[in-house]
């Protein structure tokens, strides 16, 4: 039986660099884009493994649905030639609102993409400018609606809170919407301002003023509240999903689950080797190789625990026992005494999980946790 393994590709192409956004992405470079596809192909024939199957193919950006319809034809039916899909694969592709067509979502359903991801942010108008998106909420409303058209009923909806001037109202009113549109799972994201972007420019100059952090954290109780009423369950910090909707292919990635990842800025993660393609777009097409790092045993016992921490469920001691030859005791010691004691994690039913109040410190935590 073959190995189960996960599938990122990345298609770096957008409209419009967004205030907020770090990640590599290319506004004004569609000149580029069918010598990338080409690329992204070539690169998948020299990492497909012949004893894996994919469990989980994510499409992520940029803005894939930018991407020409036969170009993502050629795209994904070039990616099931080359790779053995699993029966049941979870396959997302995310989507831009007001960039996604009828033929666009046709190719994609005839390629088995089953999975939608709508980057809608917020409903406020005025929000979505400082943002710098580029959609207004009629064109989420339009979006959604064309693909369940085309036959789509798994879909998820990117939300933002901790923006600045966003209110309490603003979030009660976005998460209105978005659930009036009825998805199947809804990503709630807190604004990280990172640095380089024109987020950070403008809050560090002081034009733009954040909430205040318990502001924030009041917006996240509103987010997990009022979706918990309405039949959503919380499986990660930010990710909320009906049942059965949880997003497979990212609790992989949580659970320390191998996968394959192709494009410019691409990482994978392959026994005990991580690696990253290029983010120079020009670097990835002119065939520059990626850069590999070896995870030593306790970095990998490190990184189970960080990325297993952001699920509710946690981290199971069985599983990293099997995964690491030791348990999470023998693993950290006494380093888990002080949050243990400060209620920031607890054990239930063999989970080492981060409590209500662990999820507000979970930096804190993993800070304890570091050799």
């Amino acid at each position: 039986m073959k190995k189960e393994i996960g599938l990122y590709v990345h298609v770096p192409f957008c409209v419009r660099k967004c205030a907020y956004c770090d990640f590599a992405s290319f506004a004004g470079r569609e000149q580029d884009e069918e010598k990338y596809v080409d690329a992204v192909l070539r690169e998948a024939e020299t990492r497909a493994l012949p004893d894996a199957a994919v469990a989980t193919l994510y499409i992520g950006g940029g803005t894939p649905s930018l991407l020409p319809p036969a170009l993502m034809d050629r795209l994904l039916s070039g990616l099931r030639k080359t790779f053995d899909f699993a029966p049941g694969a979870e396959c997302s592709c995310e989507c831009n609102p007001g960039t996604v067509t009828p033929g666009f979502l046709s190719v994609l359903r005839a390629n088995g993409i089953n999975r939608l991801s709508f980057g809608a942010q917020a409903s406020q108008a005025r929000l979505l400018s400082l943002l710098g998106r580029i959609h207004t909420w009629a064109q989420v409303r339009e979006s959604v609606a064309m693909a369940r058209q085309a036959g789509f009923q798994n879909i998820n909806l990117d939300l933002m809170l901790g923006l600045p001037t966003q209110t309490a109202d603003d979030l009660r009113e976005t998460l209105s919407e978005a659930l009036a549109l009825s998805p199947t799972h809804l990503s709630c994201y807190g604004l990280i301002v990172e640095e380089g972007t024109k987020m950070h420019r403008m809050v560090t100059s002081g034009a733009w003023v954040l909430p205040e952090e318990e502001e924030e954290r009041d917006m996240y109780e509103l987010c997990r509240e009022t979706l918990f009423r309405h039949g959503f369950e919380q499986y990660e910090i930010s990710n909320f999903a009906l049942p059965g909707s949880a997003c497979r292919h990212n609790a992989d990635c949580w659970k320390r689950k191998e996968y394959i990842g192709l494009g410019s800025a691409a990482c994978g993660f392959l026994g005990n080797i991580r690696y990253q393609n290029p983010p120079d777009l020009s670097d990835y097409l002119n065939g520059k190789p990626a850069e590999e790092t070896v995870i030593s045993p306790g970095e990998a016992r490190f990184e189970s625990m960080m990325l297993g921490l952001r699920m509710t469920e946690g981290v199971s001691d069985a599983s990293f026992t099997a995964a690491h030859g030791v348990s999470i005791r023998e693993a950290f010691g006494e380093r888990l005494d002080k949050p243990l004691r400060q209620g920031l994690i607890e054990w239930a039913d063999g989970f080492l999980r981060l409590t209500r109040k662990g999820m507000d410190m979970q930096n804190s935590v993993l800070v304890e946790l570091m050799e």
